[in-house]
């Protein structure tokens, strides 16, 4: 940031009239209490004042207190060292000369066809087509294509066709229409295109990337999620990374909008050291510095935190949780995350089921157009558990389990029979069309099978339903039995 002259000469006056060497003057800007500091200095032998307890000054003269003034401290750093060249980039020339975007790149229509732009982002591509150099810029809102005229503008030309993938540019130059027969209907820019007069290199590249940012979303060419997570500020610039973390933002938003203008609640932010309670899992512990052998606990939840806030009146609160679980990593679990998290008072089941079934209609239906069932479809949990055999069950698996101890009653097939007689049940899986696919082979690869061995079972019986009503059962009990339905 810049400071007038003026201010700094009026500061050093100030500065020597109050006893402090010129040579100190700046350094005295660092903070509001610099002067008296120097004008007094600190003795150890003699209470320090409130104030200067509360900046954490030491004893040194020329020590800086803990905090500093931004724009004043920018200002001495920047006359303390001398100035040098960044790749790319003249800080004595250009750092001053740098001026605001006009317009962004994904936000460029026919309409502001003839008009002069200024555009920022980073090169997505580079090609040449003979005298012509062609350059796609991306930022957060899309890419729009640059093109040189070495006839016009040769400066604009040459710095076009010297710029590498990821460079930081600032272009300059009149937007206009691309003929027809090159117009680009897969960009939702691809019908313009900027004339570049000049272009301006922000920051180069000095390093080999470890993977193209373009080709990783048009291609597919994705890197190992290690180099991913290595290289995070590359990944982010994807436009699919850009898109889930929007997404997350507006889905954010419409839940706050959603729970406090429609359902009235209010949003309070709960502690994130708090102590040990019993959970799920493990907790993440924190040292405490003033009490010496102690932790803190990162919470799991916030939930003693919102029944406190229950029982002290507040009807409706919510807030986006952070929670920290010390678990093995699996594919739904994480060490932190961010839930929604609520709680009411005075509110029965069904009540609580119709305000997070709105939410999320509201939501699915704002962010991705999709309109949910109203209500969503309900299941007990002992419905669950005979039908899936799951206390979360996914609704789009088709096979269920479906109970036949009726048709095993009686039968001659004496491991089902017995069952039946001791107060079992028999359940099967319905696969239609598998009489002419399915084989005691094949079964006894599945894991289906595995899982019946490793619970107790002594085989996988499997059923045939023919022409007729006529049932063939195989199983490595016995033989085949054949029941008429």
């Amino acid at each position: 940031m810049a400071i007038a002259p003026e201010s700094l000469r009026t500061a050093m006056a100030m500065a020597v009239r109050l006893g402090a060497p010129r040579s100190h003057a700046f350094s005295l800007l660092r903070s509001p209490f610099g002067i008296p500091l120097r004008k007094q200095p600190y003795n150890r032998f003699s209470p320090r004042p409130r104030w200067q307890k509360s900046v954490h000054t030491t004893p040194s003269v020329r020590s800086k207190p803990s905090f500093a003034l931004p724009v004043v401290s920018s200002v001495q750093d920047a006359m303390a060292k001398p100035v040098t060249k960044s790749a790319g980039f003249d800080l004595a020339n250009e750092a001053l000369d740098f001026s605001k975007r006009s317009h962004e790149c994904g936000k460029l229509t026919e309409k502001d066809v003839g008009t002069r732009v200024r555009v920022c982002g980073w090169v997505a591509s580079q090609r040449s087509h003979g005298a012509i150099a062609f350059v796609n810029l991306r930022d957060h809102t899309g890419i729009v294509q640059i093109t040189s005229d070495p006839d016009n503008f040769p400066e604009g030309h040459e710095a076009a066709e010297h710029v590498r993938i990821e460079y930081v540019v600032a272009v300059e130059g009149t937007v206009r229409l691309r003929p027809k027969e090159v117009a680009n209907a897969r960009m939702a820019t691809g019908s313009i295109e900027i004339v570049a007069e000049s272009v301006q290199v922000l920051n180069k590249v000095g390093l080999a990337l470890p993977f193209l940012v373009t080709l990783a979303d048009d291609n597919n060419e994705m890197p190992s999620e290690e180099v991913r997570l290595r290289y995070r500020h590359l990944d982010l610039r994807r436009t699919q990374m850009n898109t889930n973390l929007r997404m997350r933002h507006n889905i954010i938003k419409l839940m706050r909008r959603h729970l406090e203008d429609v359902h009235d609640f209010i949003e309070i932010e709960t502690p994130i050291l708090t102590r040990s309670t019993p959970e799920g899992a493990r907790d993440y512990l924190v040292p405490s510095r003033v009490q010496p052998g102690d932790f803190y606990a990162l919470p799991q939840s916030p939930q003693l935190f919102k029944q406190m806030l229950m029982v002290s009146g507040f009807n409706r609160y919510y807030q986006l949780a952070r929670c920290f679980r010390d678990e093995d990593l699996r594919a739904d679990r994480q060490p932190e995350f961010t839930q929604l998290d609520m709680e009411l008072s005075f509110t029965p089941l069904e009540d609580m089921l119709e305000l997070n079934e709105g939410l999320m209609r509201h939501v699915f239906k704002e962010i991705i157009g999709v309109d949910l069932p109203n209500p969503f479809p309900r299941l007990t949990y002992a419905e669950a558990m005979s039908r899936f055999g799951s206390d979360k069950p996914d609704l789009r698996y088709g096979l269920e389990l479906v109970e036949v101890s009726e048709l095993f009653a009686g039968s001659s097939f004496a491991p089902f029979s017995s069952a039946v007689e001791e107060g079992g049940l028999v359940k099967a899986i319905s696969v239609p069309g598998g009489a002419s696919k399915i084989s005691a082979t094949r079964i006894k690869k599945g894991d289906v099978y595995q899982q019946a061995i490793k619970s107790g079972s002594k085989g996988l019986p499997y059923l045939k339903v023919l022409a007729g009503g006529r049932v063939f059962i195989q199983s490595s009990y016995s033989d085949v039995f054949v029941l008429n339905l």
